[in-house]
């Protein structure tokens, strides 16, 4: 049946053009509401700030079910940003309460003030979802790496067999770029600044207490404190844009590679639960493997979009900001989708050792030619073995016989056992097992993994001169308090004062993560021996054998 439907149903948007991020944590926490109320947090915030009584009046009107999203979202075309038509409804509720209290509302602000701010929040409760979703991955990257810390597979080159290597050496590399895009994240996260700086960037209209305004502010929303406005200096856009990328690219990296190795002819790994065909009832599809992938493609080039609005004219721009809105959106969309489905494969994949080693012994032993140089080098030189070793391989693949006997074809070679023990493709796997454990030890040295749900938040209202109480039905984004400390791009940001928190690692790590060299725990999937090295465990993995 085919209906044209209501015009305004069909603005929806329901996810249907991306499913990466249909009905995900992030998905609602950067919906049209979600931003309306970001933009609403952002005025109330501003009010109290200036009248404490004031201020409680704006923070009881400003929930955003009051207020008419699409109606606002039309009006704004008219003045290019949906804070004209919001400010006009917000100070049309706030009079029919207090008239006298009318006039707090986006006092000595400019609409990018709030949009700008907006966006910092919307993306600080974001990336803290995805977040949450990154430490799954890791923990569950971790118990692999840990369970499968010797067990032998093909390591490919340019898609080729190279040498033997493990799956636990694999499982710990995806680890480290989840764990690198968490610490890029959480150095963002922690830098997230507010935005006041009025109508050209100066603070005329707030005298001459501005700056203190302005540190008031970010605390008050718990958000960092700009050295300066920040209306063309796009830095904070820019770093979270870059930081999105990699975690993108990085969770894209771990898909790409299940992708290969789950094809029915390699068979070495599968999701737990694969996805169905509409034509073939035998598909299981590696599906949230190829939702992460297309997610991978697609937030680099949003990512230039963000990159793009650092040339940006003026003391505000025109068109430069703007651009900005819905890439950003769609990026911490697409990576927050990306981050869940990448916890539930990784939580579930299906790990097959008996199909990693029989594609192992495929080559007959040709994936020990390295070895098999080495072997011989003392004896015969260098070079004389490797064209050896050369010819050998080479008779080996026409004949269909394996690298051993080739060798041992050859008279001019001199009998080594070691050369027989090339037979056996899982006993050469080098330092394998020892990178591992060397990867599943990171800890505050190369950068403490954040725990960004973990952190005390700080109170709304706990700081600047008119503190008002928490929104009754809306937490606080807050962020912890660190003191003084240096920040990136526009200049030096600080927490906004009055809150506490625990402290940042040497990265600008936010919350509680593992302790100065302690590995990310494994929640008892892995155990320990006593040289301090990784034990595989089973860790309740699904594994054929």
């Amino acid at each position: 049946m085919t209906s044209t439907g209501d015009p305004e149903a069909l603005a929806e948007d329901s996810g249907l053009f991306s499913p990466v991020r249909a009905g995900s944590p992030v998905e609602a926490a950067t919906g049209d509401r979600a931003f309306l109320q970001a933009l609403l947090d952002a005025e109330a915030a501003l009010a109290r700030v200036q009248d404490t009584a004031a201020g409680r009046t704006v923070t009881a009107v400003a929930r955003a079910e009051r207020f008419d999203a699409r109606s606002i979202a039309l009006r704004a075309r008219a003045g290019g940003n949906p804070v004209i038509p919001l400010v006009a409804d917000l100070r049309a509720a706030v009079a029919e309460r207090d008239p006298a209290h009318a006039e707090f509302v986006h006092r000595g602000a400019t609409s990018q003030d709030i949009v700008d701010t907006a966006l910092m929040l919307l993306s600080a409760r974001a990336v803290d979802l995805t977040a949450a979703d990154l430490e799954r991955t890791g923990r569950a990257l971790g118990a692999l790496a840990a369970a499968h810390r010797s067990t032998p597979m093909a390591g490919r080159t340019l898609t080729q067999h190279a040498v033997p290597t493990t799956f636990g050496l694999k499982a710990a590399g995806w680890r480290e770029l989840v764990l690198d895009a968490l610490v890029r994240l959480a150095r963002v996260r922690d830098a997230l600044p507010a935005q006041l700086g009025g109508a050209a960037g100066t603070l005329a209209a707030f005298g001459g207490t501005g700056p203190a305004t302005v540190s008031a502010y970010a605390g008050e929303l718990g958000l960092a404190e700009p050295l300066l406005p920040w209306h063309v200096l796009r830095t904070p856009v820019a770093d979270l844009g870059a930081a999105l990328a990699f975690g993108a690219g990085a969770l894209g990296k771990l898909a790409a590679d299940v992708l290969v190795l789950s094809r029915t002819e390699v068979g070495e790994l599968a999701e737990g639960t694969g996805g169905g065909s509409s034509a073939m009832p035998h598909k299981s599809n590696p599906v949230r493997a190829t939702l992460i992938a297309a997610a991978a493609r697609q937030v680099p080039a949003i990512a230039a979009i963000l990159l793009g609005s650092l040339a940006a004219e003026d003391e505000r721009p025109a068109g430069a900001w703007h651009a900005e809105w819905q890439p950003l959106r769609e990026a911490l969309r697409l990576v927050g989708g990306a981050a869940a489905a990448a916890a539930a494969l990784c939580e579930d994949l299906e790990v097959r050792t008996d199909r990693m080693r029989r594609n192992l012994a495929a080559t007959r032993g040709l994936v020990l030619t390295e070895r098999a140089v080495e072997v011989l080098a003392p004896q015969t030189g260098r070079a004389a073995a490797r064209r050896a070793v050369t010819d050998a391989a080479r008779r080996a693949a026409e004949r269909g016989t394996d690298l051993v006997t080739a060798l041992a074809e050859d008279p001019a070679l001199p009998a080594l056992p070691e050369l027989a023990a090339l037979s056996d493709a899982s006993a050469h796997l080098g330092s394998a097992p020892v990178l591992v454990d060397r990867a599943l030890a990171r800890g505050l040295a190369r950068g403490t993994v954040p725990v960004l749900g973990a952190v005390r938040r700080p109170e709304r209202g706990a700081s600047g001169p008119a503190g008002g109480a928490p929104h009754p039905e809306q937490g606080g984004p807050g962020r912890p308090d660190d003191g003084d400390e240096p920040g990136r791009g526009t200049g030096e940001r600080r927490r906004g004062a009055g809150a506490s928190g625990p402290g940042r690692g040497e990265h600008g790590g936010a919350g509680a993560g593992p302790a100065d060299g302690e590995p990310l725990p494994y929640d008892g999937r892995a155990t320990t021996a006593d040289d301090g090295a990784p034990r595989p465990d089973d860790g309740g993995r699904r594994e054929t054998a």
